[in-house]
Order: C-alpha cells, then sequence, then structure tokens
C-alpha cells in the first residue's frame, strides 16, 4: 500500500512539473509604462493573460530605445511564448520583431502601428482622432484663433494624432498655430506646464485654444493657465480620457474636453486575439481599431458658467 501511495504522489508531482513546463509565458515590453494609458493597457492585458492561465511579465526600459531593443534581445533568447508591444512603434527595433519572427515567437501589439513581423496592430484611429479632437478644438472656438499645439511624434499614434491636425487645419484658414512644443516623457505633466507658463508669459491672451495630443501636457498647460492667467477665456482639449483631465471637465476648468480611448479594451482584444495566435491560428486583421468617445461637461451632466 505505501508503494502505491509514494507511486501515486510521485506521478501527482511528475504531472504538475509536466503542467508548470507547459505553462505560456508572455512578456510585456514597453519604454512608457509611467504613462497612465500605457500602464493601464499593460496591467489589463496581465490581467487578461492571467485568466487564461499565462505567466505575463512586464519590462519597461524607461523611455530608453537602446534597452527596449537589448531586453526585446533577451526576451527572445528565453524563448518566451510570446511578446507584446506596447506603445512602441515596431520599426524602432525592428531587428528585433525581425528577430522574434525568426525565433517562430509571435508578437503582437498594442496602441503602436503595423508591422510586416507583427501578427497584429490593436489600436484607435489615431488619425481619425486627431482630426475628431482638431475639430470639436476648432468649432469650440468658432472657427478662428490661435493655438498651442503640444505633440510627441516619437509615439506613432500620437503623431498620427498630430497628421490629423494638419489635415484639418487646411479647412480651417482662420485657425493658426502660434506656438508648438515637443513633450518629454517621462514627465509630461511638468513638462506641458512649464513650457505653457513660458508660452502664456509670450503669448498671454493670444492664445486661443490648447491642442494637446495626449492629456497629460494638456493637463500641465491647464495648471499652468490657472496659475499664470486664470481668468483667460482659452480652451484645452486632448486625448486619453486620463481621470485627471475628465476632472478638470467636470470642474469647469479651461479643460473642455478629451477622447477617451478603451485602453482596458485594447487589452482585451489583443488577448483574444493573441490566444487564437498561440491556439494554431491567426489575427483577425493586421491591424484592429477600437472606438473612442468625446468627454466634455455635457456628457458628464455638468453645466459650467
Amino acid at each position: 500500500m505505501n508503494m502505491i501511495k509514494t507511486t501515486l504522489a510521485g506521478f501527482a508531482l511528475a504531472l504538475a512539473g509536466s503542467t508548470a513546463a507547459l505553462a505560456t509565458d508572455v512578456t510585456i515590453l514597453t519604454p512608457y509604462i509611467s504613462s497612465i494609458p500605457t500602464n493601464e493597457m499593460a496591467q489589463s492585458f496581465k490581467a487578461e493573460g492571467e485568466k487564461r492561465g499565462w505567466d505575463v511579465t512586464i519590462i519597461d526600459t524607461r523611455n530608453d530605445f537602446g534597452q527596449l531593443a537589448s531586453r526585446m534581445e533577451d526576451t527572445v533568447n528565453a524563448k518566451t511564448d510570446a511578446i507584446v508591444l506596447i506603445s512602441t512603434d515596431p520599426a524602432q527595433v525592428g531587428d528585433q520583431v525581425a528577430m522574434a519572427a525568426e525565433a517562430g515567437i509571435p508578437v503582437i501589439s498594442l496602441d503602436g502601428s503595423k508591422n510586416e513581423n507583427v501578427d497584429v496592430n490593436i489600436t484607435s484611429n489615431n488619425f481619425e482622432l486627431g482630426t475628431q479632437l482638431s475639430k470639436a478644438l476648432f468649432e469650440a472656438m468658432g472657427g478662428k484663433g490661435n493655438i498651442v499645439k503640444f505633440y510627441h511624434s516619437a509615439h506613432p499614434g500620437v503623431h498620427q494624432r498630430e497628421l490629423g491636425l494638419d489635415a484639418t487645419l487646411k479647412d480651417y484658414p482662420d485657425i493658426k498655430v502660434i506656438a508648438d512644443h515637443f513633450v518629454k516623457v517621462p514627465g509630461p505633466v511638468d513638462d506641458g506646464r512649464i513650457a505653457m507658463e513660458n508660452i502664456l508669459r509670450q503669448y498671454g491672451d493670444q492664445i486661443d485654444g490648447v491642442w494637446a495630443a495626449f492629456d497629460d501636457p494638456g493637463i500641465g498647460a491647464e495648471l499652468a493657465t490657472e496659475s499664470e492667467l486664470p481668468d483667460s477665456k482659452l480652451i484645452i482639449m486632448g486625448i486619453d480620457g486620463n481621470a485627471q483631465a475628465i476632472d478638470m471637465i467636470k470642474s469647469c476648468t479651461h479643460y473642455k474636453g478629451t477622447f477617451r480611448q478603451d485602453f482596458p479594451g485594447m487589452a482585451t482584444a489583443g488577448a483574444e486575439q493573441l490566444e487564437k495566435i498561440l491556439d494554431g491560428g491567426a489575427a483577425d486583421s493586421d491591424e484592429i481599431y477600437v472606438p473612442a468617445v468625446l468627454i466634455t461637461p455635457e456628457s458628464l451632466g455638468v453645466t459650467c458658467p
């Protein structure tokens, strides 16, 4: 009897070891975990992966793309089962993405861009977001006036929004960009605040609107405006649906609108697509868009004076 028990115990341990060996290792790589939207996507994807029994690891390289390339090489050499790039243009780590493809490791992208070696990119239609933001801001300004532009071309999606602004400006000849600022990341809120303080000191009441390619610098611009020129009638709008931006909109500040991207929805869609790929299938498409919605005081049920 003792021998039977010992044999059964050994079998159970062997089975447990076999199950552990079969666990799916998924590695998330991003240079922007300090960004609230990026972190939301990473944590949401991790939760979705864990629901599926995956072991999900998050690697952040703090805005260092050289380090991102190096850590991705390490990840490929460690033979992870799948790689998820978040808020990254795969072309910026093109050699490493190709290396993963050669090793048979699927790569998906959240809030990035398409690439021949990436199975699927899950994102918003960022060009359309840029045009929607621009039209909403310009119409709120009455179709004329001067704007300040906050942008960050290093991020593929954010750059598409900038291109959407450029396209929309052609339809609004009475809107002029009188100042712009490339936002530094990490620290986009503080960078936006410092830049806006300097811009306000230079242009003051000449500014009618602030176009923020993402909410963080728009929040900084609002903080600067409250400090430097609180009675200004300028209008600030951005993209992402950042909780602090929404609070500012609800509080009837200069911040009047943000387009909320569905970051948890992107993570869910990404996990669903990766599950299909890991099961031996293919993604539904090489790029999948998740819709966004405009948040304003009116949509929040607030009447501002």
